[in-house]
C-alpha cells in the first residue's frame, strides 16, 4: 500500500503541472496561480487539524523563525519559482531541473552538515550533469535560458525545504509543519502577487482543457479547484500515508516517478513533444536522481518499532532516520 500511495502521489504531482500551466495561460500570473495555491491548501490543512489535532495550532516560540524561513524560501518561492518556469519550459523539463534538488540535499549533507555519504553520490552527480546538458542540448540551445534559471531556483527552494524540513517533522507534525508553512508563504506572497487586480469574474472565466484533443471550455474556477485540492493537498496526504509503510528513501525514489508522468500528461494533453535525444537524457538525470536520493547514509529504524508509537512519531522517525 505505501508503494500505491507514493504512485498515487506521484501521478497528482506531475499531472499539476499541466493544470497551473492552463490556468496562467488562461490569465493568470505565476504568482497569483501560486497565491490560490497557497491559501486553499492552508484552509485545507486547518480545517483538517481542526478535526483531528488541535494542539498543532499551538506552535513553539523557538520555531517561528525557522517556520517562516521554510514558509518563505521553502514554500512561497518555490511554488512561484516553479510556476514561472512552467510559463517558459515544456512541464517534463521544469520538473526535471527542479527535482536535482535532490541531489543539491546530498551535496550539502556532505560538505556542510559532515554526514557521511555513498560513493554512488558522484556517479550520479555525473549522471545529472550529463542528462541535464542532453536535455538542455547545450550545442543547440533550445531551452529559453530563463526558464532554466527559474527551474534552478525552484531546485535551490526544493532542496532548503528537504535539509529544514526534514528536522522540522522530528518535532511538530507533518500536517502542521503544512499547515503553517502554506499560512505564512500565503501571507507573504499577498503582498506581491497582484490578487487584488483580480475580479471575481475570474473564476467564471472560460478555459479550455481540451488542449490536444477537441476543444473543451470549462469556468477558471474548475482548474484552481484541482490546483489546489487534487494537485497540491491530495497528493501531500497520500505521501503522508505512503511514509507509514515506507522508509523516506524508498518513497523518495517512487516520488521521482513523478516527473515521467509530467511528460506524458503534458505531452498527451498539453502536446508537448520531446526529442528522442531528451527523451534519453531525462532518464539519464532520473537514474542520477534516484542515485542520490539512496547516496545519503543514515540509522535504521524498526518498522515494528516505528508503528508502534502512532502515525505522526512514526513519520516523523522514518523521516529523519531514513534522510539522514
Amino acid at each position: 500500500m505505501g508503494y500505491v500511495y507514493a504512485l498515487l502521489a506521484a501521478v497528482l504531482f506531475g499531472a499539476n503541472g499541466s493544470v497551473t500551466k492552463i490556468t496562467m495561460e488562461a490569465g493568470l500570473s505565476p504568482a497569483q496561480v501560486t497565491e490560490f495555491r497557497l491559501v486553499g491548501t492552508a484552509v485545507i490543512a486547518g480545517l483538517v487539524l481542526l478535526v483531528i489535532d488541535r494542539r498543532a495550532f499551538r506552535l513553539p516560540r523557538d520555531q517561528w523563525l525557522i517556520m517562516i524561513v521554510l514558509g518563505v524560501f521553502g514554500v512561497a518561492l518555490l511554488q512561484a519559482t516553479y510556476a514561472a518556469a512552467v510559463q517558459l519550459l515544456p512541464v517534463g523539463i521544469a520538473l526535471l531541473l527542479e527535482y536535482t534538488a535532490v541531489l543539491m540535499v546530498a551535496l550539502v549533507a556532505y560538505f556542510f552538515l559532515k554526514e557521511p555519504v555513498r560513493a554512488r553520490l558522484w556517479v550520479a552527480i555525473a549522471f545529472v550533469l550529463v542528462g541535464l546538458a542532453v536535455v538542455a542540448q547545450v550545442w543547440a540551445s533550445t531551452l529559453d535560458a530563463l526558464g532554466v534559471v527559474l527551474a534552478l531556483a525552484a531546485a535551490v527552494c526544493l532542496a532548503l525545504y528537504f535539509l529544514v524540513g526534514e528536522r522540522q517533522v522530528s518535532l511538530i507534525s507533518p500536517l502542521a509543519v503544512s499547515f503553517w508553512t502554506m499560512t505564512i508563504a500565503a501571507i507573504f506572497w499577498s503582498f506581491v502577487s497582484g490578487w487584488w487586480e483580480l475580479s471575481p469574474g475570474i473564476f467564471s472565466t472560460p478555459v479550455d482543457i481540451g488542449r490536444a484533443g477537441a476543444v473543451l471550455e470549462v469556468p477558471m474556477a474548475l482548474p484552481l479547484a484541482w490546483n489546489v485540492v487534487m494537485g497540491s493537498f491530495a497528493p501531500f496526504l497520500l505521501s503522508l500515508a505512503a511514509l507509514r509503510h515506507l522508509p523516506a528513501t524508498a518513497a523518495g525514489i517512487v516520488a521521482s516517478s513523478e516527473v515521467v508522468f509530467a511528460f506524458v500528461v503534458a505531452w498527451v494533453w498539453l502536446g508537448e513533444a520531446l526529442e528522442p535525444v531528451q527523451i534519453i537524457g531525462a532518464c539519464i538525470v532520473l537514474l542520477g536522481i534516484i542515485l542520490a536520493q539512496t547516496a545519503r547514509v543514515g540509522k535504521v529504524i524498526d518498522a515494528d518499532l516505528a508503528l508502534d508509537t502512532g502515525p505522526i512519531t512514526t513519520i516523523a522517525q522514518r523521516q529523519e532516520g531514513d534522510r539522514k
